[in-house]
């Protein structure tokens, strides 16, 4: 029985290998020449430090290969957080809208934002690894801002899922939260 089990997880890594030794050219042939395109985007510019902020985009593909909302935040003061990788349900891959979130707050609290600023930046990749034009999001923090929701009727509440990333402060010891000095 665990023979077997890793004879199977030796396949499936040699499976994943060789899928992201293709050649872009061969991932074209496969997946198509088309990269995915952002049509419409809103977020508001000014947030409480403890919300959750919502990013609400729409985008299409015209070969319905959309993989991932990619995704980096830049913050004032402690600069640039690792990327983020969302991925596209599979409904989602031709035509896409509906927001993703990040969650502002961490355990260590929030304080140390009030008065910041950051910017997101977003793009959509498919699986041929097309890439088009990355929009951009300020964003003020303040504890007496509150989020302005969207045009009414432009976007679906649709959750496209969260943005992994967790803002910190690179300036305390502990490389996550706290006040900045």
């Amino acid at each position: 029985m665990k023979n077997g089990i890793v004879a199977g997880m030796v396949v499936l890594l040699l499976t994943v290998g060789c899928a992201t030794m293709m050649s872009f050219e061969e991932r074209e042939k496969l997946y198509g020449k088309e990269a995915p395109v952002i049509t419409g985007t809103y977020a508001s510019k000014k947030i409480n430090p403890a919300d959750t902020w919502k990013i609400y985009l729409k985008a299409s593909d015209p070969d319905g290969d959309m993989n991932s909302i990619l995704a980096t935040v830049d913050l004032v003061g402690s600069g640039t957080h690792p990327m983020s990788f969302t991925r596209i349900k599979d409904g989602n891959r031709k035509d896409l809208s509906g927001y993703v979130t990040l969650i502002t707050s961490n355990p260590s609290g929030d304080a140390w934002l009030n008065n910041l600023t950051l910017t997101l930046t977003v793009q959509i990749k498919d699986r041929a690894g097309h890439l088009r034009k990355a929009v951009t999001f300020p964003l003020e923090f303040n504890r007496r801002y509150v989020q302005e929701p969207p045009p009414q009727g432009v976007f679906p509440e649709q959750d496209l899922g969260p943005i992994m990333i967790t803002l910190c402060s690179f300036h305390d010891d502990q490389g996550a939260g706290g006040e900045i000095p």
